[in-house]
């Protein structure tokens, strides 16, 4: 990360974001962090946050148009960014049309509205914000745009099965962005573009599915920060379009 680094931080509300927002508020060299957030009904202790260098905006990312109205409260791509981080993603939850779903255990679980739910919010909301951001790391300083993914996501890796709609969805991330990687190293040759697997970590996203994992493989939200934010700073052009854990190691797609 450069000094005086202009970062965006998307999914902010909670979790990850939420954790990687008050690190980098911790870290001097940022000069301003945009924290992007859906609802402020959750985003209460994000926007609790009183340091100066942050800039809370509500956008809905799987919305073009709100997207285009967070920017515009931006200011211009001129200002540029030096560092993306899209948390964004659910795993369960209630849908928009306000009902609650769970990962599918099997074929007779599976809804279409519930596949589109996923898809909507884990994968498409990543491509569209790569999207609309472009201008803003299109510019001759380093830059990086990292999307939080899921070892769960990765086809080769896949032995066990179920969770249909997470798994699909964090798989067509992974294509998403790999190929956002192969258009970017054309048309905004500085950025690195990668997608990270954070490791089970002690959030409401995994917190019903916490009884069968190991105490030592269930990280607390600052240890995930601080291992994600470790890979990051190590990463160079040459490491653009892979997929990485949490220990700097790569994932098969």
């Amino acid at each position: 990360m450069p000094p005086e680094a202009h970062i965006l931080v998307a999914g902010a509300s909670q979790g990850i974001g939420l954790g990687f927002v008050r690190a980098l508020l911790q870290d001097p060299r940022p000069r301003r962090i945009v924290a992007l957030y859906r609802n402020p009904d959750t985003a209460a202790a994000l926007l609790a946050l009183t340091d100066p260098r942050l800039l809370p905006i509500a956008a809905d990312l799987t919305e073009e148009d709100s997207i285009a109205a967070a920017l515009e409260q931006m200011g211009s791509p001129r200002d540029c960014l030096h560092w993306v981080i899209n948390c964004v993603g659910v795993l369960h939850g209630v849908d928009g049309q306000g009902q609650p779903f769970q990962p599918e255990k099997s074929l007779r679980h599976i809804n279409g509205a519930q596949l589109l739910h996923y898809f909507q919010t884990n994968s498409i909301s990543g491509v569209l914000l790569a999207k609309h951001l472009t201008p803003w790391l299109r510019h001759p300083d380093p830059s990086l745009f990292a999307t939080i993914s899921a070892k769960v996501g990765s086809i080769g890796d896949n032995r066990l099965g179920g969770w249909y709609g997470y798994r699909a969805s964090k798989a067509a991330l992974n294509m998403l962005i790999k190929t956002v990687a192969i258009e970017y190293s054309r048309v905004s040759p500085r950025t690195i573009v990668t997608v990270l697997h954070p490791g089970t970590t002690d959030t409401r996203l995994s917190q019903p599915f916490q009884g069968g994992v190991s105490p030592e493989k269930l990280f607390s939200i600052e240890r995930t920060v601080t291992q994600l934010l470790a890979v990051l700073e190590g990463l160079t052009l040459a490491d653009s379009g892979e997929f990485f854990s949490w220990d700097g190691t790569k994932l098969p797609w």
